[in-house]
């Protein structure tokens, strides 16, 4: 840190960022809570968009085209932040972790997606599994899902990250630090730098703080980004194919 000019090549190598990160208990909490609001989180959007997806997929489905373009009109037009606000208020789920799941269960954007991957399926597949008795959650779960297995990678990949980096739903809902996902710690952390005194990084040489501080900073958002940097390389072989399949058509 004392160096100046242009530097090719790291002078020391240390792990006590890291080591202090460790040792913080709210990173931990945070850590928790996200992997939560991931799993659980993404499993109601996949659940939710699947099942809007093919239901109005079909043509035999009475007013998709009015249902269907209710849904994207959601995503030019909204009721704003505090009439959101209000009705998270009254529906009782105000500082819960459902507060952060259930209002966001489907994206317009990823329903359009995977329900134009679930038109490219031929109907004389869907008409054959008819034929032999099959219901639609038989043909959904037998058919179309694994025909669609890049598309529906693509919206783990989509809603998992989504939630992974999201903040600012649990900053306005939530008030119970308990409850705070990763980046919201990260957060006060990055921004408010609360957690100074925690570190006991504080010195009578202010010169001396500022460096330790953005060694604390740099640590976090490593430790912060590694599950999402392994579990990228996994889905990326269905991460272009997902996304054309269903771009083919509008």
């Amino acid at each position: 840190m004392s160096h100046r000019g242009l530097l090719f090549l790291p002078l020391d190598f240390s792990l006590a960022s890291y080591k202090t990160i460790m040792s913080y208990k709210s990173l931990w909490i945070g850590y928790a809570n996200t992997i939560f609001y991931v799993i659980v989180g993404t499993a109601i959007n996949i659940v939710m968009t699947t099942l809007a997806a093919y239901a109005l997929s079909r043509k035999n489905v009475m007013f998709s085209t009015a249902i269907t373009f209710m849904i994207t009109f959601t995503m030019f037009f909204g009721g704003g932040l505090i009439p959101t606000y209000l009705n998270i208020q009254r529906l009782g789920l105000l500082n819960t972790r459902w507060a952060l799941l259930l209002p966001g269960a489907m994206s317009a954007y990823n329903f359009i997606i995977m329900r134009t991957a679930f038109k490219e399926v031929p109907e004389s597949l869907e008409e054959s599994a008819r034929i032999d008795g099959a219901q639609d959650f038989t043909i959904l779960l037998k058919i179309m899902v694994p025909l669609c297995k890049p598309v529906i990678a693509v919206m783990l990949l989509y809603y998992g990250v989504g939630h992974w980096n999201s903040w600012f739903s649990a900053m306005i809902y939530l008030r119970n630090r308990n409850l705070y996902p990763l980046q919201l710690v990260l957060r006060e952390i990055l921004i408010t730098n609360s957690t100074m005194a925690e570190f006991e990084f504080i010195s009578a040489q202010g010169d001396e703080v500022e460096p330790i501080a953005i060694n604390i900073k740099y640590a976090i958002i490593v430790v912060a980004t590694v599950p999402i940097l392994t579990i990228y390389p996994v889905l990326q072989k269905y991460f272009v194919k997902g996304v054309m399949i269903g771009a083919i058509k509008g």
